[in-house]
């Protein structure tokens, strides 16, 4: 499962705003801002929970999970060159 901190700096690789998720996840604003504030674990459906994982990585990102080298991250996809 996607954490807070991996959705927060989603979205600044995205440059997207809080409203613009709950958007393009089709959720309230304010679940977003509840979601983002959260400390520690995420609160939430499962539903609403891949909804806004699946618009971030529609949007652009891939989600890295944690490993024995480093904690969990989350990186631009490339872009197809025209």
């Amino acid at each position: 499962m996607i954490r807070v901190e991996q959705i927060r700096a989603a979205r600044v690789l995205l440059d997207i705003s809080q409203t613009r998720l709950a958007e393009l996840a089709d959720v309230g604003v304010a679940t977003v801002k509840r979601i983002e504030a959260a400390r520690g674990e995420i609160t939430g459906t499962a539903n609403t929970l891949w909804k806004i994982q699946s618009a971030l990585e529609e949007a652009g990102v891939s989600f890295v999970d944690a490993d024995d080298d480093a904690g969990p991250g989350v990186r631009l996809k490339l872009r197809p060159k025209d």
